[in-house]
């Protein structure tokens, strides 16, 4: 799984016979908080805290993740964000209601909010065609370090043919094997929202996140890449409340 581009696009016989696992629903939510709420008491501000991650706390399990990280000094439009996985994107919707009505939630700006879900990719990890592709179903490393981008491919790479494009990405996955300390997570926003792709990688060593997207410049296949821009980098905290704490 930490490989960029791994996939396995061919099905032999034994994953033909494998139960099919569900479609996840993955959104990436970064929140933006109010000045004014650093202004209130020590004792508002945490009860407004307490009261947002009791609504986390109650959605995770039943098939929902929610994952914190801070990006509190590390950009100027977000201060946190919530990785989010869930079995429908109604999930989402309630769940952000009820956050925006806690204490802290009134004083929330949502400055992004990335949907996207997961599916199997037409490529072949030519290096692992074994291996089982990690994209059909996300489970979050819970590394130190999460780095966030949308992205969108040109028209002109899906005018390539197929054998043109896999031989390309056979030079993507190369580069990543590189680089095992980073684990890749593709999902796809084709027609459901304004990009094509979402990926977060996760990493406890930034610089081999810094060196492989580096190096991943030089393929050919990133002539193809339109626009890949916001990219967030986040920092894991397993606690909800940890994570509020950094505001």
């Amino acid at each position: 799984m930490g490989r960029p581009g791994m996939n396995t696009g061919a099905q032999t016989g034994s994953e033909q016979a494998k139960p099919k696992l569900p479609t996840q629903f993955v959104n990436f939510v970064f929140f933006k908080v109010d000045p004014a709420f650093r202004r209130l008491s020590e004792e508002e501000q945490q009860k407004g805290k307490e009261e947002f991650a009791a609504v986390i706390n109650e959605y995770q399990g039943g098939g929902t993740m929610v994952i914190s990280y801070s990006t509190v000094g590390i950009r100027s439009d977000a201060d946190f964000v919530l990785w989010r996985i869930a079995k429908d994107v109604e999930t989402f919707q309630k769940m952000s209601h009820e956050l925006l009505h806690t204490g802290l939630g009134k004083y929330l700006e949502i400055t992004y909010s990335y949907l996207s879900y997961t599916k199997r990719s037409v490529y072949v990890d030519k290096m692992d065609p074994e291996h089982q592709n990690p994209r059909v179903y996300i489970i979050p490393g819970m590394k130190k370090y999460l780095f966030v981008y949308p992205f969108i491919k040109t028209r002109d790479w899906y005018q390539l043919s197929y054998p043109a494009r896999q031989g390309m990405m056979d030079e993507h996955i190369q580069v990543g094997s590189k680089f095992p300390s980073v684990k890749l997570n593709t999902t796809y926003s084709f027609g459901i929202d304004d990009h094509e792709f979402v990926v977060a990688f996760e990493t406890d060593e930034i610089t081999d996140f810094s060196i492989l997207v580096q190096e991943l410049r030089e393929t050919e296949a990133s002539r193809y890449t339109l626009r890949d821009v916001p990219m967030f980098t986040c920092i894991h905290h397993a606690d909800v409340i940890h994570c509020l704490n950094t505001l």
